[in-house]
């Protein structure tokens, strides 16, 4: 079993291909939390129809449930690097295309959700290859601190810069967030053109090979492999959780505290102070007690901070309880991330990783639906109870993972002896 400190890493040099990889992370989560912010308001200057609004947010989950898997598939048949940048690429065409639409006043519901579907369609290939290709860029000893840095600044500009700054441009007229974000995804496409990282290594594809066929050689290796299961479960289940608090969060500040939306926005901001200050401790974290417990201590103690939020009745509680909460929810979200990637086979990473990504996202819509139900049966407060439940059996499924030691399975092999934990 690795020691803390082999499982903490060292950390990754910005010079090369993971400083370029990490600024243009960073320039698109930025773009990206324009266009989140700056789409529902235009959709509700188009139209007073609650399930029309709805729909343009909904489409930027359907993509992943429906392709999320075939963009794994593709990004380990190609190279990565190119893939990430031309998707890129073609993202920022789209996006400048619709703020010139906008600019011209040629704008409806259908191509909002037309954008935001193509969009998330193409996003599927692009985080599949990201995943598979930071390892290539870091190394095994500095994929954890890679992990948290990345994570760290895409939270910094998506949480704390993109969204005071939508007003703003939004003065300057409608198209203007969407102009900016078309930027941030072409300058992206030019620094992931830029790295230089060899072309992965990858057994050959036997014949007749499908991608049909491929998708299943991951799904196999994911659901063989104990410790691969047990994180997908895990993250599965926490995301039904946040789907059921986040969509229903507003409702626990404004009638349960009665706090108005300066008590939501404080809530926010507090959940997004303590990612930034769990990014920060990471790998101090992990040194001391490893990655497999720091996920489990992460698991639990947020577990209590949504119990905590669920029975106070005190904004400053509620407050605390967010920070403490984003404080480990970035230490889950490094840990689980770093796993996966140490834990697949290189060859199949992108699979995995788009398996992993897919429970993910199909977790939160259904979670919403179940914190909405709860609101309606039992009063604003108990959403946060039900996520507490999520978590402590996310907590239950993970412990497969305090075993690294258990062999994984490769693509192709019926015993369980292929390929060993890093």
């Amino acid at each position: 079993m690795a020691t803390a400190e082999a499982e903490a890493g060292r950390a990754p040099a910005w010079r090369g291909g993971f400083g370029r990889l990490w600024s243009a992370a960073v320039l698109s989560s930025f773009g990206d939390a324009l266009r989140t912010a700056a789409l529902p308001l235009l959709a509700v200057s188009l139209t007073d129809e609650p399930l029309l609004v709805v729909s343009v947010t909904a489409c930027g989950y359907l993509p992943w449930i429906l392709f999320g898997l075939l963009g794994g598939a593709v990004a380990d048949r190609v190279d990565q690097r190119r893939a990430m940048w031309a998707v890129d690429a073609v993202r920022g065409l789209l996006v400048a295309a619709f703020a010139v639409a906008v600019a011209c006043g040629h704008v409806s519901i259908g191509l909002l959700v037309a954008l935001a579907f193509a969009l998330t369609t193409l996003q599927t290939l692009f985080d599949n290859a990201a995943t598979a290709l930071l390892p290539s860029l870091v190394g095994p000893d500095a994929l954890g601190s890679a992990n948290a840095r990345l994570m760290t600044g895409q939270r910094v500009a998506g949480g704390l810069l993109g969204g005071p700054v939508v007003p703003l441009l939004l003065a300057a007229g409608a198209a203007a967030p969407f102009a900016v974000d078309a930027a941030t995804f072409l300058s992206a496409a030019a620094l992931v053109a830029s790295v230089r990282t060899a072309a992965p290594e990858r057994a050959a594809r036997p014949s007749g090979g499908t991608l049909r066929r491929e998708i299943a050689d991951g799904l196999r290796i994911l659901i063989r492999d104990r410790v691969l299961r047990g994180l997908c479960a895990a993250t599965a289940l926490c995301n039904i959780g946040m789907g059921a608090l986040v969509a229903t969060l507003v409702l626990l500040v404004t009638d349960r505290l009665h706090a108005g939306s300066a008590g939501y926005a404080a809530a926010t901001t507090s959940y997004t102070v303590g990612s930034l200050a769990g990014g920060a401790a990471d790998r101090r974290l992990a040194a001391r007690v490893g990655r497999v417990r720091g996920v489990l201590l992460a698991g639990c103690v947020q577990t209590a901070a949504l119990v905590v939020m669920g029975t106070v009745r005190s904004l400053a509680a509620l407050v605390a309880a967010m920070a403490v909460f984003g404080f480990m929810g970035m230490v889950w979200n490094v840990g689980t991330t770093t796993l996966m990637q140490q834990r697949s086979p290189a060859g199949a990473l992108g699979r995995v990783g788009s398996a992993y990504r897919t429970l993910a996202v199909a977790g939160t819509p259904l979670g919403a639906l179940l914190g909405g139900a709860a609101v309606t049966a039992w009063g604003a407060h108990t959403p946060a109870l039900l996520a507490a439940a999520f978590f402590a059996l996310s907590v239950t499924a993970l412990k497969p993972a305090r075993k690294p030691d258990v062999p994984a399975v490769a693509p192709h092999d019926d015993a369980s002896t292929a390929h060993a934990a890093r």
